[in-house]
């Protein structure tokens, strides 16, 4: 078993499968401020850094397209949408806008002709300064112009009526968001504005209501929108699954921890983004998403439990998971992680754990700084009940937590995940 870890989307910056998505805006423009220049070095460079921060990328470069053309198919509950050209490419993209039109399109959600839907994220970036604003601008503009015609959404009734937008932000839009930690040091001010501004971690760690709006009253607290979850990711949510600073720190430079690798979304924001973050800005969203006085990590609990099942299910281990996991569990460097203290073996919510199993992980490889080989999936050679009594033996061994059921691998191998 290659890399069964599934920390899926911690800290997400990710944007590419958000309950909603992306796409096109409605005319109005920002308040009056003097256009930036793309010739301006120190701006276009810090608008670079920007984009980094904020994944881009993972909304609008597709793996074999031109930069920042648009065309990354976003699925969501409520069809199917395309990110957009945002090169300065006057017909498809945005060269024919002003700086406070694009300045509008981030916090506003609106663009010279359309509203935008409420998933690309003006829900996180209504927080952004115009200094940032003009920057990324700044950096968009000097970009080479790619005439990629947009993709208009694909969107079941009634959300395909995009004037029902207008209505959506008179009843969600909020011009903050709301913390899931707590601290006033300089540290954590900026990590709240990396967390939730810039990198929109919100968007998919937040809890969504039924017509996709953020339930604000549990920031960060976990949601399942995608195939692999996002994990919650509150201090209280970090410390269950014995995370501490340096840990999450070494997840978004590197994309692996103690804990497991990041993978499904979240393999994209670190190697689209986290990773290029300067030190600093690491150190200040790990205060911010664990508090300026964080909780400890709550210890390993093993549970030794015994039983048939639990017995069929260490002999499965052996047979496929040990190669690669270590007989402890231990997992080897550099190429597989460990299943000991593993997120996803610890979670009291199985679906990850189980999604994984069933589908495998693709070779992740995270700039030069580290990579996991493949892991195959599972789907077509064990049962429901070979998965469940698996999934129950490591639990037992390395997470002690809830029993894992036949009827729950089921209900995930039901959802389809396409292994490899």
């Amino acid at each position: 078993m290659a890399s069964l870890a599934s920390v899926a989307s911690l800290a997400s910056l990710a944007s590419a499968a958000m309950a909603l998505a992306l796409l096109a805006g409605c005319g109005k423009g920002g308040s009056g401020a003097t256009a930036p220049a793309a010739n301006n070095k120190e701006m276009v460079e810090r608008g670079r850094y920007l984009a980094k921060l904020a994944d881009c990328a993972a909304c609008h470069t597709t793996a074999d397209g031109a930069p920042w053309a648009g065309g990354v198919e976003l699925k969501s509950p409520f069809g199917t949408f395309y990110g957009t050209n945002i090169t300065p490419d006057k017909e498809h993209g945005i060269g024919s806008w002003s700086a406070d039109e694009f300045d509008a399109a981030l916090r506003d959600g609106v663009t010279p002709d359309k509203h935008l839907y409420p998933a690309m994220p003006y829900t996180s970036y209504r927080s952004l300064t115009r200094a940032d604003s003009d920057a990324l601008y700044a950096y968009f503009m000097q970009a080479r112009p790619a005439k990629v015609a947009n993709r208009e959404p694909d969107l079941k009734f009634p959300y395909n009526m995009r004037f029902g937008v207008r209505f959506w932000n008179m009843l969600f839009l909020k011009d903050e968001l709301s913390d899931a930690s707590a601290g006033k040091s300089a540290e954590w001010q900026r990590g709240r504005y990396l967390s939730n501004t810039l990198g929109h971690c919100a968007e998919c760690h937040t809890p969504r209501g039924a017509l996709g709006q953020m339930d604000l009253s549990r920031p960060l607290a976990g949601n399942r929108m995608a195939r692999i979850g996002a994990p919650d990711i509150t201090p209280a949510g970090l410390s269950a699954m014995g995370w501490t600073q340096p840990d999450l720190a070494s997840l978004l430079t590197t994309g692996v921890a103690s804990q497991g690798s990041a993978t499904g979304e979240m393999f994209e924001v670190v190697h689209l983004s986290t990773q290029y973050m300067a030190p600093a800005d690491v150190k200040a969203m790990t205060t911010y998403l664990m508090g300026d006085q964080p909780l400890a990590p709550q210890p390993l609990k093993v549970v030794n439990a015994t039983g048939a099942d639990i017995d069929a299910g260490r002999r499965t281990y052996v047979a496929v998971c040990a190669g690669c996991h270590g007989l402890d569990g231990g997992g080897k460097p550099h190429a597989a992680v460990a299943m000991k203290g593993n997120t996803s073996v610890r979670s009291a919510d199985a679906h990850n754990l189980i999604a994984v199993t069933l589908d495998g992980i693709r070779a992740q490889h995270f700039g030069e700084k580290e990579s996991m080989q493949e892991m195959p999936g599972f789907a077509g050679k064990l049962s429901d009940k070979e998965v469940a009594d698996l999934a129950n033996y490591m639990r037992a061994s390395w997470g002690g937590a809830a029993r894992v059921s036949e009827a729950q691998v089921q209900a995930v191998r039901a959802e389809g995940g396409g292994g490899h």
